[in-house]
This record gives structure tokens, sequence and C-alpha cells, in this order.
């Protein structure tokens, strides 16, 4: 009696996995939101292109590899995350699928959110240095420091990610 509950109730668990599978459509659903804000912004770039000045088209390119950054790490994160919590997708030998399908852990999965995030912050700083005005003030100042600081604090945060996962995949229950 006992057994026959504690294997309905692991059943039960193993089965929660699925209330997940609505996270990742709705991270789904959030790429073609980036999609309609990527195709806004390049309608934009295109039809002030002569009128702009050259540092303009540079912030406006970099919004948009901004843009194809996050989509990106948007489904690296639908992929993974599906499936190493909820199953594996079948994609029956397909010739577009990517190398890292299927390949990708946890730790993994990790240090490659972490990695887009530290290139998502290099282009935002990017951006404000293209951005600097001829004089600036103290509040810019203080605020270029403040995007540098955070900027160093997400690079610091990977680099110890990385560490931490090469530290424990090195002892040996890891």
């Amino acid at each position: 009696m006992f057994n026959k509950l504690e294997n309905l109730l692991e059943k039960f668990i193993f089965n929660s996995r699925w209330l997940l599978a609505p996270f990742f459509l709705g991270l789904v659903i959030s790429i073609a939101l980036l999609f309609i804000k990527f195709s806004q912004e390049l309608i934009h770039l295109t039809a002030h292109v002569f009128s702009s000045s050259e540092s303009e088209v540079i912030i406006g390119v970099l919004a948009l590899i901004d843009i194809t950054l996050i989509g990106s790490l948007l489904l690296m994160i639908i992929f993974s995350g599906y499936e190493i919590f909820v199953s594996k997708i079948d994609t029956a030998g397909h010739s577009d699928r990517p190398d890292w399908m299927g390949k990708v852990d946890f730790s993994g999965l990790k240090l490659k959110v972490i990695g887009a995030i530290v290139a998502i912050s290099a282009i935002h700083l990017l951006k404000t240095f293209v951005e600097i005005p001829a004089e600036p003030t103290e509040a810019n100042t203080e605020m270029f420091l403040w995007k540098v600081v955070i900027h160093m604090a997400f690079v610091l945060s990977g680099v110890f990610f990385a560490l931490m996962d090469r530290i424990a995949s090195g002892t040996a229950e890891h």
C-alpha cells in the first residue's frame, strides 16, 4: 500500500514537469514580439539612413544586433530548457538541427546565458559611448561610470560561473 502510494506520488511529481511547457510557449511568443520590434527598428533605420549621421546609423545597427542576440538567447533557452526539464525534442534527424541541441546541460546553458548577457551589456555600453556628448555633465559621467561598473559585474559573474563549473567538473561526483 505504502509503496503504491509512493509510486503514484513519484509519477505525479515526474509528470509535473509538463507545467513548464506553457512557459516555453510564452518564450516562443516573446520571440515573435521581438521580431516585430526588430522589423520596426529596421524600417525606421532604412527610412532615415540618408538623413542620419554615421553615429545614429551605428546605434541603429547596434540596436538590431541587440535584438538579434536576445532572440538567439531566447531560442537557446527554449530548446535547451525544454530538453533539460520537460522532454526531448524529436526532430527525426532534421538536417537543420543545431549541433548544440541536446548537448547543452544546465551548466552549459547557464554559461551561454551569462555570455549572451555580457554581449548584450557590451552592446549597450558601446551605444552609450557612441552617444557621449561633446561636453559631458557630471550626471552623464556618473551614468557612464555606473554602466561600466554594471558591465564589469556581468563579466565577473560570467568568469565566476565558468570557474565554478570548471571546479565542479573536476570533482568525482559531478
